[in-house]
């Protein structure tokens, strides 16, 4: 999807082990150190083989190469032989709701996830957040809009009733004290959702049935050892997409688009050498937007093709490995890309280092200080309601980590929301399209005849074959998508971003302060002229004064101009970048 978000380049990923045994169940990842479910605290053992780069050694990739792609009507059949014909179960999977660092104990938060409205609080008696159906039992008023009272407990500002971490409820104000003590009738319980904190992510079991009440113990969200690694940076972002999932899944797993839908954030240099085309790419991770270019240099050499353009596309070897109802994994030139079905998509590289199998062992051998330099690129896709999505990423590396800590997170969300943007409203209009089309004649509405595709369709083969070429939203429909915004209002940045994160809020909060301070100056300075005009007799100290007037005028408008460009909206308009 986007510069920053994509890999379309040789050499890049260390070669799994052929070894290494081809199963996609999330459940085989490397363990959490700690989970937290209600009120049990379940402690997993950590296998002492398992390094931080055990991630890469899951998935026994093969080297032989992907045969062309003669039929794009049916390609990449997958899971022949899996025997897991059985559809997906939409609502019994783990789904990350939101980044921890995002969320604030002292109030409760509104999130929609799989349709499904729930509130998520601090939990001050068990210490832990919780995730409650958002109504209230009483009258369905939503909780969400409701405080935090000074027991702890989450309160619903519509009557006052409180409920405590259990959905319990404790306090009827209208209940007369002398009884009887309706409180303690069932039907006066909220709804509670199991949830647990992995990887700095709040995640959710998306049904309120007590049978599920410790579906931790026996099913448990993917996990990726490196998030917890203090080696490595751990830098998040959500931002809320007026498109479906099954786009923002397709449209992550395209690096083809990249040069061209997100032309301009970043630069591509050619140069023709002998017998073969050359593209020179800057990533990206937009530490400072354009302030700091540096983290890694990618060179992608891409097959003799006839014509060169000036976005700098070519070919992208990809080819499918092991597929099955859990998801599959790509190989990628020398490299890899993971889905682990519904949420996680995630690949990982190695900097300036060939991928050969001698490296990686000796990667996997040498000491923390000696070992490759590496990132991965993680998002967590959300389904929220037909036609909208979230996503939760973030770009662990283990190199330049000084700089992820000296500079705020919003100096690095203005870029990556900037290039969700560059593509958002092309693929909002798309998914209308296909929609218009059905969701079942994708294959015939859509040509796909390069290797560049093949991520592309094998999701589309994925939910063509376990759900039925879309998510089940259950009772509501997906037929009928919501119309189309203003685009002021497709592209804002600040309600499907700013108010979901900590930093931007506090970054706006603070060039908001600051543009008002630039302007009080001004109006001081002038005030200093009128003042003092008759003790200023000199011209040249009166005009410096003006001028330094003007200049903080001058620098508040600018100021604001900013302000609404990074954190309310910013246009995109393709035909001049």
């Amino acid at each position: 999807m986007e510069s920053l978000f994509s890999l379309p380049s040789p050499c890049l990923f260390p070669t799994p082990s052929p070894s290494a045994p081809k199963t996609l169940n999330p459940t085989t990842l490397s363990s959490p150190l700690s989970l937290h479910h209600h009120h049990h605290h379940l402690r997993r053992h950590r296998s002492p083989t398992r390094t931080a780069t055990a991630i890469l050694r899951s998935h026994g990739l093969s080297s032989a190469p992907s045969t062309a792609l003669s039929d794009a009507s049916d390609p990449f059949d997958i899971g022949a032989g899996q025997g897991d014909d059985a559809k997906f179960d939409w609502y019994a999977q783990w789904y990350p709701v939101a980044p921890l660092c995002d969320l604030d104990k002292r109030a409760p938060h509104a999130k929609t996830v799989m349709g499904l409205d729930v509130v998520v609080w601090w939990d001050r008696a068990e210490g832990r957040w919780q995730v409650f159906d958002d109504r209230c039992p009483h009258r369905l008023a939503p909780l969400s809009e409701g405080r935090i009272d000074p027991r702890g407990r989450l309160q619903c500002v519509y009557h006052g009733w409180c409920f405590d971490g259990s959905g319990n409820c404790k306090y009827i104000p209208q209940a007369p004290s002398s009884g009887p003590q309706v409180h303690l009738n069932t039907k006066a319980c909220a709804a509670v959702y199991p949830s647990v904190e992995q990887n700095k992510v709040l995640w959710f079991w998306p049904s309120t049935d007590p049978q599920y009440k410790d579906i931790l113990e026996k099913k448990r969200p993917p996990y990726i050892e490196e998030l917890d690694d203090p080696s490595y940076t751990c830098s998040m972002g959500i931002r809320e997409l007026q498109y479906g999932y099954e786009v923002l899944v397709e449209n992550l797993m395209d690096p083809a688009h990249v040069p061209y839908a997100h032309h301009g954030l970043m630069r591509v240099r050619r140069r023709v050498e002998p017998g073969r085309y050359v593209t020179l790419m800057n990533f990206y991770f937009l530490v400072l937007t354009k302030f700091c270019e540096v983290i890694a240099h990618v060179v992608v050499v891409n097959q003799v093709h006839a014509e060169a353009d000036r976005e700098g596309g070519g070919p992208v070897e990809i080819t499918i490995e092991e597929s099955n109802k859990s998801g599959f994994h790509a190989k990628q030139d020398a490299g890899y890309f993971r889905f682990i079905a519904p949420c996680l998509f995630y690949g990982a590289a190695t900097v300036n280092q060939s991928a050969t199998s001698r490296n990686v062992q000796e990667n996997i051998s040498a000491q923390p200080q000696q070992r490759f330099k590496r990132f991965l690129l993680i998002f967590m896709c959300i389904p929220v309601s037909p036609g909208r999505s979230r996503v939760i990423f973030t770009f662990p590396r283990n190199f330049a980590v000084w700089i992820d800590r000296f500079f705020p997170r919003w100096i690095f969300h203005m870029g990556q929301n900037l290039i969700l943007d560059s593509d958002l409203y092309l693929l909002h209009v798309e998914e209308r399209k296909i929609a218009k089309a059905g969701f079942s004649n994708w294959f015939k509405a859509c040509y796909v005849p390069t290797k560049s595709d093949a991520m592309v369709i094998a999701f589309r083969n994925w939910l063509r074959k376990y759900s039925n070429n879309q998510v089940n939203w259950g009772s509501m429909s997906s037929e009928q998508l919501p119309p189309t915004p203003p685009r002021e209002q497709l592209m804002d940045r600040y309600w499907s971003h700013v108010v979901q994160c900590s930093s931007c809020r506090g970054g706006l909060k603070f060039l908001k302060a600051l543009e008002f301070s630039l302007q009080v100056l001004s109006l001081a300075l002038i005030g200093t002229v009128a003042a003092a005009r008759h003790s200023l007799t000199s011209a040249t100290a009166r005009n410096s004064i003006v001028f330094a007037a003007v200049l903080c005028f001058a620098a508040s408008r600018w100021l604001s101009h900013f302000i609404y460009k990074t954190f309310y909206f910013h246009d995109y308009n393709h035909a001049f970048k």
